[in-house]
């Protein structure tokens, strides 16, 4: 949905003091010789976002209505300040990560592996958000994530909406299931 530049630009603050919040009542709630063994909840969360994006982007935002028709708007103008508000985010992040990993792994892992998960979305957003909004030179590493984005968007626009290139944080879950699209002329697909 199209935000306002302070609801939009407030989803980089909720998410990340969130974490924080999480990762200090997890720290108060674990003995410290536990802090070394419940970092790796932390960790865990953070590499799992990845694979999360790429099956949200692909099934979801290309197939679950109304999050498609979102989706759709933000390949016709990049440049729009298009999201979910953080009213809707932060509940969700609640509800489909948090409250289960409470109870698979309990409060302090579960809050862990949840304030990884949140801060590789905030990640996420600060990245996609740059690939549309900043000048990146081609000599930078992001230069190749923003040819991968670009290149989703560029056969989307012409509506091929499930063509590839769905990872944004990286490209590692597009090469693993064959989804990654490069330029070249007799194929999109790598």
């Amino acid at each position: 949905m199209r935000l306002s530049a302070m609801t939009y630009y407030t989803d980089y603050v909720v998410h990340p003091v969130g974490a924080a919040g999480l990762i200090a009542a997890a720290m108060a709630t674990t003995p410290i010789e536990e802090w070394a063994l419940w970092s790796v909840s932390v960790v865990a969360g953070l590499v799992i976002w990845p694979f999360a994006e790429y099956l949200i982007h692909r099934w979801v935002f290309h197939h679950v209505q109304p999050m498609k028709g979102m989706h759709e708007a933000h390949h016709r103008d990049g440049l729009a300040l298009l999201g979910t508000p953080w009213w809707i985010s932060l509940p969700l992040m609640a509800a489909l990560v948090l409250l289960p990993a409470i109870l698979i792994a309990g409060f302090a892992y579960g809050a862990g592996f949840t304030a990884g998960v949140m801060f590789g979305y905030t990640a996420y957003m600060i990245l996609h958000h740059g690939l549309h909004h900043w000048r990146i030179q081609p000599t930078s590493f992001l230069y190749g994530l923003k040819r991968h984005h670009a290149l989703h968007h560029h056969f989307d626009a012409r509506g091929d909406y499930d063509e590839g290139n769905y990872g944004v944080v990286t490209r590692f879950w597009d090469k693993v299931f064959r989804t990654e699209m490069k330029i070249g002329r007799d194929s999109r697909r790598a």
